[in-house]
């Protein structure tokens, strides 16, 4: 595992962005597993600016977005399909043919979660994977407990989870869908590279948890440490509950 820290959260979420604006002139054809959240707001921004002033193209690449809540149609301001739109797609050269998100009003959701699967083998798989942390430590919405073997499914959201989303419907927690299909821990980790972005105090506690704490299917973000190929970019408030020991992995280079 590579650990980066930077001083704050526009610091991170730019070489975040480098990152993945390296791995698409390494790979023009790149598949892009990509997330969502505040945290990605900043990745995506800035990710528009180098499109913007470096000329980097999107327009060969391919994208699987990591979830999305059930009920929702793309149209609807919040729905993750929505989000990926404003907030990079509006922005850059993509091609709307390879743009995938999973579909949360498909009649039937059970097939829809296997046909995401076989578009992302179709696609050869996805050659990097922009991940977050949830305030249960889930990586996509694999809540606790979320097996590392797992697939691109339905799952119920955690009560903390729709907590913490409230803000995109009223500040109600009630408000926010109780289902969201997402990719598995096992998809994810079938990832050639992982990348994972966390920013501000509130996330030191769980990322401490997830890259200090026992690999276990109760925090589904620790699994990233079974994968041999992971960038973690934190800026300082996210990593202040980190020992001594995990903080020297960012000295060492």
């Amino acid at each position: 595992m590579k650990l980066i820290i930077t001083p704050d959260a526009a610091s991170a979420t730019h070489v975040a962005a480098h990152l993945l604006a390296d791995t698409i002139r390494q790979r023009p054809d790149a598949v892009l597993g990509l997330a969502t959240g505040r945290t990605m707001e900043g990745v995506y921004a800035a990710l528009a600016d180098i499109h913007r002033a470096e000329a980097l193209s999107f327009s060969g690449i391919a994208s699987f977005n990591l979830d999305e809540y059930v009920g929702l149609p793309p149209s609807d301001p919040r729905s993750y399909r929505h989000y990926m739109q404003t907030h990079l797609f509006d922005h850059v050269d993509a091609d709307e043919r390879h743009i995938h998100v999973p579909n949360g009003i498909a009649a039937d959701l059970k097939t829809e979660c296997a046909a995401y699967e076989a578009a992302i083998r179709t696609h050869g798989g996805i050659s990097l994977q922009l991940l977050g942390i949830g305030d249960t430590g889930h990586i996509g919405f694999n809540e606790p407990p979320s097996p590392f073997d797992t697939r691109t499914r339905v799952v119920e959201l955690d009560a903390a989870t729709r907590q913490q989303n409230a803000e995109m419907f009223g500040g109600d927690p009630d408000a926010v869908p109780s289902e969201a299909i997402t990719m598995g821990v096992g998809t994810i980790l079938d990832a050639k590279r992982l990348l994972m972005v966390a920013t501000g105090p509130a996330k030191a506690d769980i990322v401490a948890a997830a890259l200090e704490g026992p690999i276990t299917p109760d925090v589904s973000a620790s699994a990233i440490r079974l994968h041999g190929d992971v960038v973690v970019v934190l800026d300082e408030a996210s990593a202040g509950a980190l020992s001594p020991e995990t903080r020297a992995l960012a000295n060492a280079g």
